[in-house]
């Protein structure tokens, strides 16, 4: 029998179809690098978008029934947007991983002047540095084979679905093992009274050690994600807005994914400097859930204000992440993926025990 055609174990896929994969994910790793986490994630909205919309467009075609309906669509959405070539666990964890390297190894290339540390900085785009490059390869290969090794476990070992969404574990997984192994703190000394409190970047104040030791000249002593998108009242509001856009979307369209796509291409706004963008596909996408898994209880107007609960509820969620994660060492870890994943996983088991009548898109 020819060795091609045996299967991995667990991952229970073909070894050529899994060496594509790898060698794919090796590049796509490198890709997030090249361009930079948040920009690579962009490209992640535009891809499903794309594979979203094609997706309707086959559902109202009649012409279109020569194709299986959806299977166009998934291997957009599903093996580009999702997989080894813009997929979040491999091309911005990619990304992700370069910037914290890149903020140890070559702290001159940043050019802010002062402000955040240098390994929270995944606008940057590292060209063709090789060795960076290098490092975004490394972490992609590591988060495909998570998500992979995850999901095959739960459906070819356990054979169950997935009881939560292994693709945004795998961003904060792997963001969270670039600490420690280039040399930061895994969550960091709090500045204020306790990990959720921002109140000394509220008052100006500078890192411990901003005046004693040049990589942390400029800082502020507490970092959060987004300055503009922080304060609970704020985030409340606009993930109530965006989880009802998000479960409209759904219910307008049957798409889960087209409103957590729109919100990706919004963030291009932000990249390219524009104030006061609010982060919002971990909430859009809720959002959608919310709506799929009342809708057939309650009807779509209940399940319109679903969405809008669980979009809130994610928004909080990601903003308690962040004040516990993200904000007291010096790279990115994800909020919006810690959200989705503790998300996901609270509506999984409820699907699991019955409670609700499905799993969202799990």
């Amino acid at each position: 029998m020819n060795e091609l055609l045996l299967q991995v174990p667990v991952i229970g896929m073909e070894v050529e179809q899994f060496l594509l994969l790898l060698i794919t994910a090796l590049a796509g790793g490198a890709f997030g690098a090249a361009i930079g986490a948040l920009p690579a994630f962009i490209f992640t909205g535009f891809v499903v978008f794309l594979g979203e919309g094609i997706n309707i467009l086959q559902s109202q075609i009649s012409e279109l029934d020569a194709i299986p309906a959806g299977e166009l669509a998934a291997g957009i959405t599903g093996v580009i947007g999702f997989g080894a070539i813009t997929g979040p666990h491999i091309a911005f964890a990619g990304g992700v991983a370069a910037s914290a390297y890149a903020g140890k190894k070559y702290p001159e290339m940043n050019p802010a002047d002062g402000g955040y540390h240098f390994g929270k900085d995944i606008t940057y785009a590292f060209g063709t540095k090789p060795d960076i490059l290098a490092v975004g390869a490394i972490f992609g290969v590591i988060g495909m084979l998570f998500t992979q090794v995850a999901n095959g476990l739960f459906i070819n070992v356990l054979e169950m679905t997935p009881p939560t969404d292994f693709i945004a574990v795998s961003v904060f997984a792997t963001a969270f093992l670039a600490r420690p192994v280039f040399g930061y703190p895994i969550v960091g000394k709090p500045a204020g009274d306790g990990l959720l409190d921002m109140s000394p970047f509220e008052r100006g104040e500078d890192h411990p050690k901003a005046d004693s030791d040049e990589e942390h000249a400029g800082r502020p002593a507490t970092e959060p994600w987004l300055p503009h998108q922080y304060k609970w009242s704020g985030v409340t509001v606009i993930g109530l807005v965006g989880g009802i856009l998000g479960g409209y979307i759904w219910l307008q369209t049957g798409s889960i994914f087209l409103g957590y796509a729109i919100s990706a291409i919004s963030l291009l706004f932000l990249n390219l400097g524009v104030e006061k963008i609010p982060v919002t596909h971990h909430i859009t996408l809720l959002g959608a859930v919310g709506a799929v898994v009342i809708d057939p209880v309650a009807g779509s107007v209940v399940a319109l204000l679903a969405g809008g609960v669980l979009g809130a509820l994610s928004g909080l969620v990601g903003e308690v992440t962040q004040r516990m994660f993200y904000s007291h060492s010096g790279t990115h870890v994800d909020p919006p993926a810690m959200a989705i994943a503790i998300m996901m996983l609270a509506v999984g088991i409820l699907g699991i025990l019955g409670v609700l009548p499905n799993a969202g898109y799990l």
